[in-house]
């Protein structure tokens, strides 16, 4: 360290967890679980959590810079695995399971993952590809055998250290030519970017916010709205299946001001809006990406008195990479040229 340097330290996952933990920790966590339950819990406790998968995973083998995979939907048990998995150093894999199988055993295998976790939901495809999955050596079923997995550890535990520029996560590409291409993420430039998509044009995101990302964690990192969930503070709701239904019901139970998806969850969420006559409840914001919103989707929103920040990125992108933020003379353009310049995901 050069002398008077101020603030050195190496930009780690796990310092995020600490700040939510240390700062934030009676924040929520809520959870609407595939089976229909709802489970609670908050920052302090997913931080234990996190920690016990973490001597979970060493006490199963696995080393710093080892491949960790997940199968899975949106859900609190996931979460853990976005901190414990990279807080004793590993990588953790998010698998697409919308992939075809060939792609599925190929991103396994180049992985070389080690252990991985899944949804009950896919144990079907899990049982068809073991065979094909050469590296794999322990399967854990999140449903069934997870809880009981973490609760045999303590959690006195002190996050794995290394450098910030390791690397703490990797997502597969099928946007591509051949096979699926990897995608490395480092522990410096995950911390970055959930820096830099909480500011005001991007997210708007504060301890104040209650987002629900619709978003899958396991597709383009989820936008990296797990880890800016952390850097805020902010209560986080999950949603495993992402009915329209569903999802508006917890707009209104859980005061839901943001959320992000692309295009098809809104066209779903006015259809059914518009076919119930449900309220939105606090939403204030929705983030649209992963292809172009229309205007007439756009329009909607906004006559339902709702913000919408149109992005576009790519997962080797951590994934956000333009946002149409409104330009300094947004308040001078009228409805027709503002609705016109937020259909495009950037400037």
């Amino acid at each position: 360290m050069t002398l008077g340097a101020m603030q050195d330290f190496p930009l780690r996952i796990m310092r995020l967890m600490d700040h939510a933990e240390r700062e934030h920790g009676d924040r929520e966590i809520v959870s609407a679980r595939s089976d229909g339950t709802t489970f609670r819990t908050n920052w302090k406790e997913a931080a234990k959590r996190s920690r016990q998968m973490a001597q979970a995973l060493e006490d199963a083998g696995v080393k710093p810079g080892d491949r960790v995979a997940s199968l899975a939907m949106n859900h609190d048990r996931h979460l853990i695995a976005w901190f414990g998995v990279p807080g004793m150093g590993g990588v953790l894999h998010t698998v697409n399971p919308r992939l075809f199988d060939d792609q599925l055993e190929y991103i396994v295998n180049h992985a070389e993952d080690r252990v991985l976790l899944y949804d009950r939901a896919f144990a079907p495809l899990v049982e068809r590809m073991k065979s094909r999955w050469t590296t794999v050596t322990q399967y854990i079923c999140f449903d069934d055998e997870f809880d009981s997995w973490l609760e045999a550890r303590d959690g006195n535990y002190r996050w794995y250290e290394g450098d910030e520029r390791d690397p703490s996560g990797l997502c597969y590409t099928s946007g591509t030519t051949g096979h699926p291409k990897g995608v490395l993420y480092e522990h410096r430039s995950t911390v970055l970017h959930a820096m830099a998509i909480v500011a005001p044009d991007i997210f708007d995101l504060s301890a104040r916010s209650v987002m629900l990302p619709v978003v899958p964690m396991f597709h383009a990192g989820s936008w990296c709205l797990p880890y800016a969930a952390a850097m805020t503070g902010l209560k986080l709701v999950l949603c495993a299946d992402n009915q329209a239904e569903r999802i508006c019901r917890l707009f209104n139970e859980e005061g839901v001001t943001h959320s992000a998806g692309v295009p098809t969850v809104w066209l779903s969420l006015i259809d059914h809006v518009e076919d119930s006559g449900a309220p939105l409840g606090k939403l204030d914001t929705i983030i649209v990406g992963g292809s172009s919103a229309p205007p007439a989707t756009i329009r909607w929103f906004r006559e339902h008195g709702i913000c919408v920040k149109h992005l576009w990125g790519m997962t080797e992108m951590s994934p956000i990479g333009t946002v149409g933020a409104p330009p300094a003379n947004w308040d001078s353009m009228n409805d027709e040229d503002q609705v016109d310049y937020l259909s495009r995901p950037g400037r």
